[in-house]
């Protein structure tokens, strides 16, 4: 059986060449699988290799082995065309020993590959979904989010748990999407930086809502911001908010998840960014509704969106911050030693300068840093050399963490609009006083709205005191 299988496809060259290749295909497929399973980790380019490039090399050499066979017959057909007169496709005896060795073979061998393929399918499609895959073979487009990713506190989750989510709809769009995304990569056409927002991501509810439930996350959280003054003593300052979570399901009180209550329908026209928003439309539970408009006109593109979480939270996995308040958090929690002199004036000067690379990051900020100590305070210099290289180290990851020259992400590139600020205007697009309906009811600004202020930019709060056991 097996003698007469080799004998057929080994009669022309191109069968007998998809044979070797098939072949060579399957050995190194099973070699490379056996080798993850005894603990071996080669990372995202073996997984692609292994599953998505491999198995492609095996069936293209499985399909050349009945060209080069059906080649053979028809050689042979022609052959003796002059001489015969007879069937011109192939006749399947299995009363003969050979026919039936050959057709045993070939059940034999499909199913092996189909076995062998439906593994190597699953298997890839598992290695395109993980975040290794995701993040690191597109190394330099995604360096950035992947980058802040891994900061983030989704980054023990997979990226295609918010990018696709469950059902084969959703997983078929990903991968059409991101079959063109290869091809920009290929072919250097992608934007920099890449542009947001993402207006074909999933609906937050589809995604989100697999995890969080809005309308439960009844109450109010305390939060406490410590922030450092440029002064030489970088002096401490903290403001403590009680922050109106809300999102009791019906409650007509307008704390922050009231926006996407399930009774409460929001939608807004903006441009492509969703960072200027023109006209407003609420629907209340009772099903009345009010129009908001601005006096602002629209000088291009403009679209109109239901409001969902990622309205707010449009960067709740790819978070990148300000200087300030990077340095803010590192000298907080002993990452940048608080107590040397100027260190949060100095350290937001040299992470605002223009730098080719992080390695000429790095190498400046530390030149920058060591250089101010040795001119303005010698003694320090010489006294408190491991801080000052500590926080010449940390301003490096600063820097690392949210700039990218290659992809021109720089700082306040991409905004989030969780909160409220000058760099980011986030609740302000909407609480701007400038939306009214026609009645002259205004959208307001009235901070008591989403939070209590309990203490702004104080160096000792009393209310801290009296949180204290």
């Amino acid at each position: 059986m097996i003698q007469s299988f080799v004998s057929l496809v080994t009669r022309h060259w191109i069968s007998m060449l998809g044979s070797v290749i098939a072949l060579v295909a399957a050995v190194l497929v099973i070699l490379l699988f056996g080798m993850e399973i005894t603990g071996f980790k080669g990372g995202p380019y073996l997984g692609i290799l292994t599953y998505l490039l491999l198995p492609a090399v095996f069936v293209f050499g499985l399909v050349l082995i009945p060209v080069g066979v059906l080649r053979k017959r028809r050689l042979d057909a022609d052959a003796i065309a002059h001489h015969e007169q007879g069937p011109r496709l192939p006749v399947i005896d299995l009363n003969n020993d050979r026919t039936r060795g050959v057709v045993l073979a070939s059940v034999a061998i499909a199913a092996l590959s189909v076995v062998l393929l439906g593994s190597a399918t699953y298997k890839g499609v598992e290695v395109m979904e993980s975040v290794g895959f995701c993040g690191t073979v597109c190394h330099t487009v995604m360096q950035p989010e992947y980058t802040a990713f891994q900061r983030s506190p989704h980054s023990k989750l997979r990226c295609a748990d918010c990018h696709i989510g469950p059902g084969a709809d959703w997983f078929v769009k990903s991968k059409l999407s991101g079959s063109w995304q290869m091809i920009a990569v290929a072919a250097n056409l992608y934007p920099t930086p890449i542009p947001q927002p993402v207006h074909n991501l999933r609906p937050a509810r589809e995604t989100c809502e697999q995890c969080h439930w809005p309308n439960k996350h009844i109450g109010d959280r305390l939060q406490v911001r410590t922030k450092f003054t440029d002064d030489e003593k970088n002096s401490e300052t903290k403001t403590v908010l009680m922050m109106k979570v809300g999102g009791q399901q019906g409650s007509t009180s307008n704390d922050i998840h009231w926006h996407v209550d399930p009774g409460v329908k929001i939608r807004y026209l903006s441009d492509p960014t969703r960072q200027k928003i023109y006209d407003i439309e609420l629907t209340s539970p009772d099903g009345k509704t009010k129009i908001y408009k601005t006096e602002d006109k629209p000088d291009g593109a403009t679209e109109w969106r239901e409001m969902d979480c990622v309205d707010c939270h449009n960067r709740p996995s790819h978070t990148y911050k300000m200087p300030e308040q990077e340095i803010d958090a590192a000298m907080a929690d002993g990452r940048i030693d608080k107590t040397l002199p100027f260190v949060k004036r100095e350290g937001v000067r040299v992470l605002r300068e223009e730098y080719a690379s992080h390695e000429a990051a790095r190498a400046g900020i530390t030149k920058e840093i060591e250089g101010f100590y040795k001119a303005k305070y010698a003694d320090v210099s010489g006294s408190r050399a491991g801080a000052i290289s500590a926080a010449a180290t940390a301003l490096g990851d600063i820097y690392s963490w949210n700039v990218f020259p290659k992809m021109k992400v720089t700082w306040g590139t991409y905004t989030n609009n969780l909160g409220h600020s000058d760099e980011a205007p986030g609740c302000w697009r909407c609480h701007d006083k400038k939306h009214s309906t026609a009645e002259g009811n205004k959208i307001g600004r009235n901070c008591k709205t989403c939070h209590v202020v309990l203490a702004e930019d104080e160096a000792d709060p009393e209310i801290l005191k009296q949180l204290k056991p």
